[in-house]
């Protein structure tokens, strides 16, 4: 990769409104490690299976497969005084901290990250340098949020370097760990989004093929078919997805986002925008569990749907804008009326 193309690169996703769930997500989930204890289960490998303090492990499920990020912010806590030793936690942490705008509990966080990444390629390489790379990704993301993308950029491109570094160092060991394999999905689809001449291909394959747990490789590879135009294979995998966790509220926006892209083409399908309503619904069915921001934009989406089904004129923007600028990291309990 050439120097121009990688600054761009990190300044676009490093900067990106839609990091605030790339870090958690793409991050924290795909750079997830286990470290030994006998007290959980592996969430990624069904042969040979590490494991994880069961804290740990239950905020990463609170997290990502229910989506409830309100809640698994306390539990995160508990985690953090139960198994201090765990990675994982550190960067679900720092990930949290992002979404807050707690910019130096972040920094300390990722810097922790990064530290028993270090540590632990003493006595597992792969494990070791997932996680440092993840460390260094939140670290770069800090630098952007704390100083802005003119003045960060340059540090944060240059952490950028040092988490591909990272990254191949790990692929060398073990190319077809399924948790590696979710990390590099993650970033493929990055990569894709924000280089000209990228497209989600690889990550698509790599997801499908290789990575676990299987609710987030199909979440994934939907997103990738999603950027692709490739609705009807986006809402297959997306269906995959929501099997396993039907309630998850971003799994049900991803839903929506392609049935409503399908109704664009195809006429204006009055039966496809309906369906689209009905899932972005069941996104909003519990907003206070979810960032304010995320909440404002299903809500947009939401109201930008029933305007096309029943020809009003509603003012989705300012609604949405009186939800994203109010108070608090959380969504509101109640949402305005359409």
């Amino acid at each position: 990769m050439t120097k121009t193309p990688l600054a761009s690169l990190g300044k676009q996703m490093l900067s990106s409104k839609q990091t605030v769930r790339a870090i958690p997500f793409a991050l924290a989930i795909a750079l997830s490690i286990c470290i030994n204890s006998a007290l959980a289960g592996d969430p990624f490998r069904t042969s040979n299976p590490q494991a994880i303090g069961p804290n740990t492990e239950t905020a990463f499920k609170t997290m990502f497969q229910q989506g409830n990020y309100k809640q698994a912010k306390t539990q995160v806590q508990q985690a953090l005084s139960a198994e201090p030793n765990e990675p994982l936690v550190y960067a679900m942490a720092a990930s949290l901290s992002y979404i807050e705008k707690d910019f130096n509990s972040m920094n300390s966080y990722a810097q922790k990250t990064r530290e028993l990444g270090e540590n632990l390629t003493k006595t597992n390489p792969l494990r070791g340098n997932i996680y440092t790379a993840a460390g260094h990704f939140l670290e770069g993301a800090n630098i952007i949020a704390k100083e802005g993308t003119a003045k960060g950029a340059p540090q944060a491109v240059s952490k950028l370097r040092v988490v591909f570094q990272y990254l191949e160092a790990a692929d060398k060991i073990a190319p077809n760990d399924p948790e590696l394999n979710l990390l590099k999905g993650y970033m493929d689809l990055m990569l894709a989004k924000n280089l000209p001449f990228s497209n989600p291909n690889e990550a698509i394959q790599r997801l499908e093929q290789k990575a676990s747990p299987r609710y987030l490789a199909y979440r994934g590879v939907a997103v990738g078919y999603r950027d692709l135009k490739k609705y009807d294979r986006a809402l297959e995998f997306a269906n995959k997805s929501l099997a396993e966790t039907p309630n998850n509220p971003e799994v049900l926006y991803l839903k929506g986002q392609i049935l409503f892209s399908q109704s664009q083409g195809k006429d204006s399908n009055k039966t496809l925008l309906e369906e689209a309503g009905k899932n972005f619904d069941a996104a909003l069915a519990k907003p206070d569990q979810l960032p304010r921001s995320l909440v404002a934009e299903i809500f947009f989406q939401q109201c930008r749907t029933r305007n096309r089904l029943d020809s009003k004129s509603r003012a989705c923007d300012p609604m949405r804008d009186k939800i994203r600028d109010a108070e608090g990291v959380w969504g509101p309990a109640a949402l305005p009326p359409l």
